[in-house]
């Protein structure tokens, strides 16, 4: 095992790291921008090092500057979170060339998986299903819309180079597609660096369905299950939630099968997460790979009890899987909340700002992972995601009851957050029959 790493990142998940070494007995190093000063997080680490100003491209985008810390506090790996640097292959690559273990894939299966049309390509080779849609990326406005008349409207034109819901368009018709093309690609260009989009058939009242996979260096590879992330918002995760109400245990086993397949012939190696399309009629299709750990992975710990940041710690090291498939069950169901500072009334505008009242929810089946606190202030350089608050009892009924219940005692003033949105979500009476998809925030607020 390791006995010191840097996190390269901020906020709740780099408090989740460094409680998990804290838990190894690993050593840990908090790297943190002048905006981040004062964190209380930063304290429980074993050191901080200050790597730049509040501006993420100088502090947390800034290789030479990450790579001069980890030089410096004389660690072994660098654990980069979700965010910023953590699907970045030349980062992989550059920590790889200074001997420095990255707490992730190699840099050559996040080069492969991190090309959308190229993971497609490797999909079809896997047996995986993938909708109609582009083999190479679009040249021109025309082809754009010879593709769409092939495979019938409505389409979606996406970013090959990213992800996150940025460079993402949806199309019913021809005027549409052109008005959305230039945008998708500028959009592309400015959030990746890589104008390239491509296009695929759009499903409508879709589900989104994800598979966690854990990968050794030696060929052990499983799955910890699904999650169901169809409530979004412009394409971001609200509420998540496991298991899927929607799947059969048939369809459960096909859809986890099919996330082996195609992590295996990426050669694939630490934490990942398989995205999935669910159709109107049961039929799943790829969608794509996150090569890094995800926001909502406490989901899958409570119903696994498998801890997936300490896991990712011993593959870096070279620990063999000691899991096996068929000693992983879910127990219960759990349902996680993103809290961001936003104001849902006013377009989910970020509000940024000091925080004077925090009250935390608690009893029974409640976690609450969240980096903030009373006389936090929240930056408006960086994501508005200030927690996540995530439930698990015994079954679905329990935990949308137990969910409600956390998040009318959360107090977080007088900025605003989603605490609201979510209680409406929760009570809404289509997510308690579990009858949603991803597009069912946007139709119903």
């Amino acid at each position: 095992m390791f006995s010191k790493i840097l996190i390269a990142n901020r906020g709740e998940i780099a408090l989740r790291i460094i409680r998990a070494c804290r838990e190894l007995g690993i050593q840990s190093v908090a790297v943190f921008s002048e905006a981040d000063r004062g964190a209380h997080y930063l304290s429980l680490a074993d050191e901080a090092v200050c790597i730049g100003p509040a501006d993420a491209t100088e502090s947390y985008l800034n290789i030479p500057r990450i790579i001069s810390a980890a030089e410096i506090t004389n660690v072994e790996a660098i654990h980069p979170g979700y965010g910023f640097l953590a699907e970045n292959a030349q980062f992989a690559e550059i920590c790889r060339d200074c001997k420095i273990h990255f707490i992730g894939p190699d840099p050559e299966a996040m080069t492969l998986l991190g090309d959308k049309i190229q993971a497609r390509k490797l999909a079809i080779k896997a047996k995986v299903p993938v909708l109609p849609g582009s083999e190479a990326p679009l040249s021109s406005e025309d082809e754009a819309a010879q593709m769409a008349a092939e495979i019938e409207y409505p389409v979606i034109l996406k970013a090959a180079g990213g992800g996150g819901g940025r460079g993402m368009r949806i199309a019913h018709n021809e005027m549409s597609l052109r008005a959305a093309f230039h945008a998708a690609q500028n959009e592309a260009q400015q959030a990746f660096k890589n104008p390239d989009i491509y296009i695929e058939k759009y499903l409508e009242q879709a589900r989104h369905v994800e598979v966690q996979i854990l990968a050794d260096r030696v060929g052990n590879i499983v799955h910890l299950w699904e999650r169901d992330c169809s409530l979004q918002r412009r394409h971001q995760k609200v509420i998540e939630e496991s298991p899927s109400p929607s799947l059969s245990s048939d369809l459960r086993e096909q859809l986890c099968k099919a996330a082996i397949r195609l992590a295996k012939a990426a050669k694939y190696v630490n934490a990942g997460t398989v995205e999935f399309l669910l159709g109107p009629k049961k039929k799943f299709y790829f969608g794509e790979v996150n090569t890094r750990i995800q926001v909502e992975h406490p989901v899958t710990e409570m119903v696994t009890g498998i801890d997936l940041v300490k896991w990712q710690l011993r593959i870096a090291a070279g620990e063999p899987l000691k899991l096996r498939q068929k000693d992983i069950h879910t127990k219960g169901h759990a349902i996680e909340c993103r809290i961001n500072a936003e104001d849902p009334e006013s377009n989910f505008t970020p509000c940024p700002g000091r925080i004077d009242t925090f009250i935390a929810p608690g009893g029974p089946g409640v976690r609450l992972d969240t980096h903030v606190y009373r006389g936090y202030e929240i930056s408006p350089r960086y994501d508005s995601l200030i927690g996540k608050l995530i439930v698990h009892k015994k079954n679905r009924t329990e935990a949308i009851a137990c969910m409600k219940r956390a998040l009318h005692e959360f107090k977080i003033e007088p900025i605003k957050t989603t605490v609201s949105i979510c209680q409406e979500i929760i009570s809404h009476r289509q997510f308690v029959k579990g009858k949603v998809d991803t597009g069912f925030i946007e139709r119903t607020w």
